[in-house]
Order: structure tokens, then sequence, then C-alpha cells
């Protein structure tokens, strides 16, 4: 399976936004929708189906951390990737025991979070592997 064509990126701060769809542009993705709320989020993934999903964890109306969890609960094949500021152990592993595929510091140098997305994308472009997916998150997580 090849990389996603398409996007949702989820964040409330409309410069982080405007980043994020122009790394998801030179990473190959065509088509970007954006959220900025959980409530729109879980409206979003409804209407477009997207093939995967940035999410911002401290989001107005429903928080990340509850919008991953209804994500994964009502479509659990679909991938999301964590692109938070929360660097705290506690919230990397809450969010991949709720399933996140990856885990990107938003505020890390604009190559850095390219580099890990683009990292996350490769992984979700060739499907199941079993605990690479984990290994990646944990991977973009640290250092």
């Amino acid at each position: 399976m090849p990389r996603p064509a398409n996007a949702l990126i989820v964040d409330d701060e409309p410069h982080v936004v405007v980043l994020l769809r122009a790394l998801l542009k030179e990473l190959g993705v065509s088509t970007v929708w954006d959220a900025a709320d959980g409530s729109a989020a879980l409206e979003q993934v409804a209407a477009h189906s997207p093939e995967v999903v940035l999410l911002d964890l401290n989001l107005p109306q429903i928080g990340g951390l509850d919008v991953l969890a209804r994500i994964k609960a009502e479509h659990p094949k679909l991938p999301v990737i964590v692109i938070s500021a929360q660097s705290t152990l506690k919230t990397f592993d809450r969010a991949r025991e709720l399933g996140a595929e990856a885990y990107v510091l938003k505020y890390r140098a604009k190559s850095e979070v390219r580099s890990q997305i683009s990292e996350a994308l490769d992984r979700i472009g060739a499907g199941p592997t079993g605990a690479a997916a984990g290994d990646g998150a944990k991977q973009a997580g640290s250092a």
C-alpha cells in the first residue's frame, strides 16, 4: 500500500495547520482537510474518511486523547499520528495505548517534524507490521 494520499489535520493553532499542510504537500499528500476542535475532527472523519489523521492533544471541546479513543473505537484501522507540544511520558504512553501510530513533538525543528511525519507515513503505507508502528512511535516521541 502506498503512502496516504489524503489526511485530516486536527489542531486549533492556525499557524500549525499551515505548517502541517505544507509539510504534507511536500510529502505527497494531495488532499488535506482540517478541524480546529475535537467535535469538528469527529465530523470530518465521518464526512471524508481520511487515510491518516494528524492529531493535536490540546483541543477545545473534546480533548485529543478522547478524540483518539473515539476515532479508534469507530475506525480501528484509521492511522493517527499525534502531533503535540505535550512531551510527558504519561501522555505519550496513553496515546500509544489508545493506538496512535506515531507521536511527534510539533515544536521541534521543521526538518525534524517533516522527517518524523515522513517516517510515520512510510510505516502506514507499508501496512501492518506488528510492533514496528509502536517502535516507530517510540522513536518519534523520544530524544
